[in-house]
């Protein structure tokens, strides 16, 4: 298996590019019908959310792969190879095993150690399933990144950090209006980062909050949850209106807080307001920061103030974590990959073992018996040759030659390549993952 990841995520391209390469509507279905039509994608697994699109392929080569995903995702999004540019990264191998695992943990999310990435990643996963374009080498990986994803949400305080980012909007929000306890605050949204601040705020002694959402369902559970009230979508203009700090992270595409609504809510004697945009696509039109009395802050103004006030020194643990599975999944993968050439070597020596008790058999006449007894006593031999070369092959596996002990073994039994099937990691990668001396055509 060779994995490799081409994508665009809030790391590398600006919010405006990101707002058009959404696999919304028929486009995801046009990529998948892109990478099929290619020679290069053996299998794929997309996956699409607010803040990233990208492709993850177990591929046949690497050059041929990284423009056959590049070139397939900007035909699906209507972008243009030369404007995306250095935008567009590529992960291969174990550094595309670090980033998915990285994005499985919330490492990679614009709000640090949110864990609805699971939730998108499991999609990801059943689509591949139901469309048949995910093998077993691509599930593997991803089950592995779950499996990671979960494992640090369930013993390190990852969770924290996006409440953190929450505290931090709160934080310049109470520059300008003073005490958010104090105002009437609008949450945006029912969504997971939703429901986060709303149970964060709550817990910051937040009495006034008021929710809308587009499904009221939605809104009146987390309303329930949280001591907040709800409202639905065709009043939102008027809550709005009426709050003095407004949050805002629905995931939809496109502006759902305008500037025009925002004015026409507002006199000459309004009180000041301050807009937190949690959402990518964003949710707030960047001319409502333009309002007179009006202040509007995104997520990239938080993660400003979040690197400032040193906070990176919180993933510490979680990026130890994640780079001691990516370890013992690499080891895992070497150690897998010389199970064809011991299955290969075993089949050769009971194929050695049968034809001399054949030719046995045409020079000595045995009972039955005494055949058996032959046959055990050589299968004993065979076994004892074979056990300390096959015990040092897989330790050997895990070396950084290992590859090159597989191939000598290979040479030494005579055996056919395509029936073993072996399978070599790369050891040494160069920009972006990619094999020594070869580029992935981006940078992030």
């Amino acid at each position: 298996m060779s994995l490799l990841v081409v994508g665009l995520s809030h790391r590398s391209a600006p919010v405006e590019l990101l707002e058009r390469a959404t696999l919304s509507g028929d486009r995801g279905a046009q990529l998948d019908e892109a990478l099929r039509r290619g020679d290069h994608v053996n299998e794929w697994m997309v996956v699409s959310t607010c803040n990233r699109v990208e492709i993850y392929g177990e591929v046949a080569t690497f050059h041929g792969a990284v423009t056959q995903m590049s070139e397939s995702l900007c035909a699906a999004t209507g972008l243009d190879l030369e404007e995306v540019g250095d935008s567009l990264y590529a992960h291969y191998e174990e550094r595309a095993v670090a980033h998915l695992f990285s994005v499985a943990a919330g490492l990679d999310s614009l709000a640090v150690g949110e864990s609805q990435i699971l939730a998108q990643l499991r999609t990801s996963l059943q689509d591949g399933r139901e469309h048949g374009h995910l093998g077993r080498a691509l599930e593997n990986v991803a089950q592995q990144a779950l499996r990671v994803g979960k494992k640090v949400h369930a013993e390190t305080g990852i969770d924290t950090v996006s409440k953190g980012l929450i505290e931090r909007g709160v934080a310049l929000a109470e520059q300008r209006i003073g005490p958010v306890t104090q105002v009437p605050v609008a949450v945006v949204g029912s969504g997971a980062m939703s429901a986060l601040t709303a149970h964060t705020l709550t817990r910051m002694g937040v009495t006034d909050i008021t929710i809308v959402s587009r499904t009221l369902e939605n809104a009146q559970r987390l309303a329930t949850a949280t001591g907040a009230s709800a409202r639905p979508w065709d009043e939102r203009h008027d809550v709005i209106a009426g709050a003095r700090f407004v949050v805002s992270c629905t995931g939809a595409v496109g502006h759902v807080i305008g500037a025009d609504e925002v004015r026409a809510g507002r006199s000459d004697d309004s009180p000041a307001q301050v807009f937190l945009d949690l959402a990518l696509p964003r949710d707030v039109d960047p001319a409502v920061g333009d309002l007179a009395g009006v202040e509007a802050f995104w997520l990239d103004d938080l993660r400003a103030v979040g690197e400032a006030d040193g906070s990176r020194t919180e993933l510490q643990a979680v990026e130890s974590m994640v780079t001691e599975e990516v370890a013992e999944f690499a080891l895992s993968r070497r150690a897998a990959a010389v199970g064809p050439t011991v299955a290969a070597i075993r089949r050769y020596a009971a194929d050695v073992v049968a034809g001399e008790l054949e030719r046995m058999d045409a020079r000595i006449e045995l009972d039955e018996k005494q055949r058996a007894q032959v046959q055990l006593t050589i299968h004993r031999i065979v076994e004892k040759l074979l056990h300390t070369p096959t015990v040092r092959m897989k330790e050997l596996a895990t070396s950084d030659d290992g590859g090159d002990y597989t191939k000598l073994l290979h040479t030494l039994f005579d055996l056919d390549p395509f029936v073993s099937q072996v399978s070599n990691i790369p050891r040494e990668v160069g920009h972006q993952g990619a094999p020594a001396g070869r580029r992935s055509g981006g940078g992030q």
